[in-house]
């Protein structure tokens, strides 16, 4: 093709070019997403027990039932929409799908001390469970947008970049939580700031955020022409927001695809367990109070997110040098996502009061070294069909994240004790054999060839007559 040979001559993509400018924002956007998503779990801690902050704000008498149904809340709604938003970024774009999304969850962040004061727990329920229907579409539209504007050699880094803000979000919110609940602003302070700084990404993302390329005014044609080059995904770049239909039957029987779900949904249950009920542990388990609780409790997805770009680094270097294949990595990062924090979530239940440092060691571990995972099944939506990137990670994330919706759940009827540790422990084991079991699975089964369904019967008879030249990415600069 014409495209390609012109990178064969040696024509070059900037280094910093435009798809490191949206990848960036919506690393951000992940960020603030997750901040309102993640707030909650601490500020929970604040409104059910005055004296662990400021005193001059509300306390609320929620039993631990009820605390579990509201940990639970946004969960209801999140996984509701994942594959209706899938559909929609499929269809509309991914920019407009993020942008509403934020925007509107970001208000009803805000209207959480409100809701909580003139409704009591049943309308903080009710606030997140929509802020859950709102956000739905996030994750399916995120990996719409990077099917369109990250090349495959670079899914790998700078598409897992942008995932990272899942951790800095929780990093972020976990850690300034405690202090502002204790000063002025009290425990309603943790909702108003994580909505306002939701609110600015958004106004910044209308100017900035674009869809595809061809949607982005300020790309170099040089840098488009290396990503639409790269991107064989249909026939024609023009036909990029031209509807196809679905094929259903197909994507649901697909067993690549399926090992994608399991790995995803075993995935949910271990990090929105540790994510929602760490606070909880840490205060009840191991007697910390909320400003050093806040702190340890977000010093494990500091680790991750740090982890996350020297595992990047590692998997570019490996494929650069042809150390593994795109499948090894996969499997690879995978397994050292999954199976390493075994052994420390088993010990986890055996700790005492007084060994508070070896279990926020053994946290740094095992939710730290789980961010190899981003490099494994993650983008492996991508890898088996960029066309239908969006609705495969929303069928995913729709049955992964109703994990969101039983582990708390299950961890409130299990935990009928928040005090004791054997009760814990049960929780811990679990988790370590969702993990076991989820990639054994992707080891056996994942793939990461494009699956034929991936394209229209048409557009698929058309690829039969055309030679598709690859790239040649020693001479292009990313």
């Amino acid at each position: 093709m014409e495209k390609s040979a012109k990178y064969e001559s040696g024509q070059k993509a900037s280094f910093f070019g435009a798809r490191h400018v949206q990848c960036f924002m919506i690393f951000l956007g992940l960020t603030v997403a997750f901040s309102q998503r993640v707030n909650f779990s601490v500020a929970i801690v604040a409104m059910t027990d005055r004296n662990a902050t400021n005193p001059d704000f509300e306390e609320y008498s929620w039993t631990e039932q009820t605390k579990s149904y509201l940990l639970s809340g946004f969960f209801w709604g999140y996984f509701v929409t994942q594959i209706p938003g899938g559909q929609l970024a499929h269809k509309y774009g991914g920019k407009v799908m993020v942008l509403l999304s934020i925007a509107s969850s970001s208000i009803l962040c805000m209207l959480t001390p409100l809701a909580a004061r003139l409704g009591d727990w049943k309308l903080v329920f009710a606030l997140r469970l929509a802020q859950g229907l709102l956000q739905g579409c996030i994750f399916p539209s995120t990996h719409t947008l990077l099917s369109k504007w990250v090349p495959p050699e670079e899914r790998g880094s700078i598409g897992t970049f942008c995932y990272t803000g899942v951790q800095f979000g929780s990093v972020v919110i976990m850690a300034v939580s405690g202090a502002i609940a204790s000063s002025s602003f009290g425990w309603p302070g943790i909702f108003y700031i994580s909505g306002l700084v939701s609110l600015l990404w958004v106004v910044v993302w209308y100017f900035v955020g674009a869809s595809t390329p061809a949607d982005f005014k300020w790309i170099s044609e040089e840098e488009k022409l290396y990503i639409e080059s790269s991107l064989v995904t249909s026939t024609k770049p023009e036909e990029e927001h031209v509807p196809t239909k679905t094929p259903w039957v197909k994507i649901l029987t697909s067993v690549p695809f399926l090992v994608i779900l399991i790995a995803q949904s075993t995935f949910a249950w271990g990090f929105w367990t540790m994510l929602i009920q760490i606070p909880s542990y840490m205060k009840n388990i191991l007697k910390q109070d909320i400003k050093s609780n806040a702190l340890m409790s977000a010093l494990p997805y500091l680790v991750n997110m740090f982890l996350t770009f020297g595992f990047c680094g590692l998997n570019d270097f490996l494929i650069k040098h042809n150390y593994i294949n795109i499948r090894t990595s996969r499997k690879l990062f995978n397994t050292i996502g999954f199976w390493v924090p075994v052994l420390p979530l088993i010990f986890l239940g055996y700790l005492r009061e007084d060994q508070s440092n070896l279990a926020v060691g053994l946290l740094v571990i095992l939710i730290g070294v789980n961010s190899a995972a981003y490099l494994g099944f993650l983008t492996n939506h991508i890898d088996l069909s960029p066309n239908f990137a969006g609705i495969l990670m929303g069928v995913a994330n729709c049955v992964a994240n109703f994990m969101g919706v039983v582990a708390p759940l299950l961890v409130g009827f299990i935990v009928t004790d928040s005090k004791n540790a054997n009760q814990w422990r049960i929780i811990f084991n679990i988790t370590a054999a969702f993990y076991f079991v989820g990639n054994l699975l992707f080891i056996i089964f994942g793939q990461v060839k494009i699956q034929k369904w991936n394209y229209p019967k048409e557009s698929q008879e058309q690829r039969d007559h055309i030679k598709f030249e690859p790239v040649n990415v020693e001479k292009a600069v990313y």
